[in-house]
């Protein structure tokens, strides 16, 4: 026998159609910082406008505004015996660079999260330390140390720059992989063990799909800072080794046509391009619980 109440409210079931937020409602971050944030994106986009703009510049100098819209300086840049060996040869590096500074920094990463050892916040520290340095400094004291170890046959060769970029572009890698390597639950992979998988299938089948955000993240920008590093390029190029950003320096120096910023244009394109592909074929929303879209 069942009794009614009568102050017992009735009960509605749950319906597919229960009300959830509106997305109509007001954005929760205020007005004025959405408005601060329009303001300092058009500011920092402003100089890659100019490069673009005196790039298809008509004259004959690097000028803003521009005196006319003109290809003449893209065929230029496509046919030039400079700036294309440039950056075909930053692409190169940079290539090379994103997968050594990947491949080291997601172990790196892998191994700062999962082992407690003492110590363990200095050797994080030592880690990021290249993100505060200069890289003036940094180029400096390797163009110094190659010099004085000559049996390494680093100083002035292609080998040499490659290892000053993985130096700057590995912690990026370390912080985004670690970041995504904290929000990860470690007993799915411990699940995993336990059905009789080993350390490396467990980790290419259950972590690596978990934190493919995080390395896709740290290789993207080990790829754009290597592309762009002049600092390193300045201490530790070569004639037959010239970076993109070194080029367009000396040729700023001495020429100040707007070839330079025709390779500047194709330069911002393969950075735009690159962030457009990566944002396809991974989800972002999933890195570190933020929301990119």
């Amino acid at each position: 026998m069942s009794v009614i109440t009568k102050d017992a409210p009735p009960f509605n079931p749950p319906t597919s159609a229960s009300p959830r937020r509106n997305d109509k409602d007001p954005h929760p971050v205020p007005l004025l910082f959405r408005i601060i944030a329009v303001i300092t994106f058009a500011y920092l986009l402003i100089p890659a406008v100019i490069v673009v703009a005196a790039g298809l510049n008509s004259g004959t100098y690097l000028t803003f505004p521009p005196e006319g819209i003109s290809l003449k300086w893209v065929r230029g840049f496509l046919t030039s015996d400079t700036f294309l060996p440039a950056y075909l040869f930053s692409l190169r590096l940079a290539f090379v660079t994103m997968i050594i500074s990947t491949v080291l920094g997601t172990m790196t990463s892998i191994f700062l999260t999962r082992v407690a050892f003492r110590g363990r916040g200095v050797a994080r520290a030592f880690f990021l330390a290249p993100l505060l340095l200069p890289g003036v400094v940094i180029g400096l004291a390797l163009y110094t140390y190659y010099l004085n170890m000559p049996w390494l046959h680093l100083s002035r060769t292609f080998w040499g720059m490659m290892l000053g970029h993985v130096l700057v572009t590995m912690p990026f890698v370390i912080g985004t992989v670690s970041a995504s390597l904290y929000g990860f639950d470690l007993s799915l992979e411990e699940a995993a063990r336990s059905l009789g998988s080993g350390p490396l299938r467990a980790f290419f089948t259950v972590t690596l799909p978990n934190i493919k955000s995080g390395i896709s993240a740290g290789s993207l920008f080990a790829f754009i800072v290597s592309f762009g590093q002049f600092d390193l390029s300045l201490m530790l190029s070569t004639p037959n080794h010239t970076p993109l950003p070194f080029a367009m320096y000396n040729s700023l120096r001495y020429q100040f046509e707007p070839t330079s910023a025709a390779a500047g244009t194709f330069a911002i394109l393969l950075v735009v391009v690159s962030m457009l592909l990566t944002s396809r074929m991974t989800n972002f929303s999933k890195f570190g619980g933020m929301k990119f879209s």
